[in-house]
C-alpha cells in the first residue's frame, strides 16, 4: 500500500492489480487451527528461531499493545484514493477473544485532520516498535468480503523517512480486493518498479474463500532471495535477477510490520450496493523468526 498514504507509496496489489492477475495462480487446502507459539516450519527447513510477536490475547475490548504497535490515523487518501477514516478507536481495532479484529464501517467521519469521511476503519504500524532485516514474517488472518474492501499485511523499510518510497522497499505479504474471496497477492515496491509495476504474483484457492476461514500467509525473506507462501505452501520467488534492467534491489536494511484494512481505492474500487458494512479482518497472531 503507499505509504503515506502520504509519506509512503502504494502497495502492489493495491496499485497493479491488472498486473497481479498476470501472476501464477496455486491451489491449497484451508489452514490449520490456531495453536501456541512454535517455531516455524517450511519446506526450506529453517529451523527458525522466534524473535517477535503477538498472539492478541489481551483483555476482551482492549486495545492493541502499545508497546508493538503504533496506530496512523486520518483520512487523506493514504496515496491509494481510500475512502475511509482511520482512527485508533476500539470500535475500529481491538483485540477479541484472541484475536486482532480490525472494523471496517459505514458512517460518518470527521478526524483530527479535518476531512470528513463516509467509512472508518485502522491501520497499525510496529515503526518504532519493531523492525527487523531478514527472516520469516508471518500472520494467520481471515479476511473480509465484499466489493471495495481492501485488507493488507506488509513490511515497509524503516529509511521511508530518509529516502522515501519506494527507494525503501515494500514487501507486501498479502493484500486482497474483497470481490474476489479466493485470491490474495505477494508484491515488492522499490525503485523502478512500483506502483501499476511491482514484483507480483496471485495464489487462489482451489476451492473456498479467503473469508470462510483462517490462513496463514507468510514471506521468508534472506540476503538475495524473498519466498511467497500461504499455509506454507510456496508460490512466489523474488531475487535481484527478477528485476527490470537498470534498478536496484533495496531489501537490504531492517523493515516493520503493517496490517491495515483500507475501504475503497485504486486496487478494489468503490464498495455499492453489495457490499455489507461492517466488515472484519481478523488476526489471530503475528510471528517473525530469525534463521538460527
Amino acid at each position: 500500500m503507499t505509504p503515506e498514504r502520504a509519506t509512503h507509496a502504494p502497495m502492489s496489489l493495491r496499485r497493479g492489480l491488472p498486473a497481479l492477475l498476470l501472476g501464477a495462480l496455486v491451489s491449497i487446502s484451508c489452514g490449520a487451527q490456531s495453536a501456541a507459539p512454535q517455531p516455524a516450519t517450511t519446506s526450506s527447513n529453517p529451523p527458525w528461531t522466534m524473535t517477535w510477536n503477538d498472539e492478541f490475547n489481551g483483555a476482551d475490548g482492549s486495545a492493541p499493545d502499545a508497546s508493538k504497535w503504533t496506530a496512523q490515523v486520518g483520512g487523506n487518501g493514504w496515496g491509494n484514493q481510500e475512502l475511509e477514516s482511520y482512527t485508533t478507536r476500539t470500535a475500529n481495532v481491538a483485540q477479541q477473544g484472541g484475536t486482532l479484529v480490525i472494523t471496517a464501517a459505514l458512517e460518518p467521519y470527521t478526524g483530527a485532520d479535518g476531512v470528513t469521511r463516509e467509512y472508518t476503519s485502522a491501520r497499525l504500524q510496529s515503526k518504532g516498535r519493531f523492525t527487523q532485516q531478514y527472516g520469516r514474517f508471518e500472520a494467520r488472518m481471515k479476511l473480509p468480503k465484499g466489493q471495495g474492501m481492501w485488507p493488507a499485511f506488509w513490511l515497509l523499510g524503516d529509511s521511508v523517512d530518509t529516502a522515501g518510497w519506494p527507494a525503501c522497499g515494500e514487501i507486501d505479504i498479502m493484500e486482497a480486493s474483497g470481490a474476489k474471496r479466493a485470491t490474495i497477492g505477494g508484491s515488492l515496491h522499490g525503485p523502478g518498479y512500483s506502483g501499476e509495476n511491482p514484483l507480483t504474483a496471485t495464489y487462489t484457492l482451489p476451492s473456498g474463500t479467503f473469508d470462510a476461514g483462517f490462513h496463514v500467509f507468510a514471506v521468508e525473506w534472506e540476503p538475495q532471495q524473498i519466498r511467497f507462501y500461504v499455509d506454507d505452501v510456496l508460490y512466489e520467488t523474488r531475487s535481484p535477477s527478477d528485476l527490470p534492467a537498470g534498478t536496484k534491489w533495496v531489501y537490504d536494511h531492517p523493515f516493520f510490520v503493517l496490517l491495515n484494512l483500507a475501504v475503497g481505492g485504486k486496487l478494489p474500487g468503490s464498495p455499492d450496493s453489495t457490499t455489507q458494512f461492517p466488515q472484519k479482518m481478523l488476526v489471530d497472531y503475528v510471528r517473525v523468526y530469525q534463521r538460527k
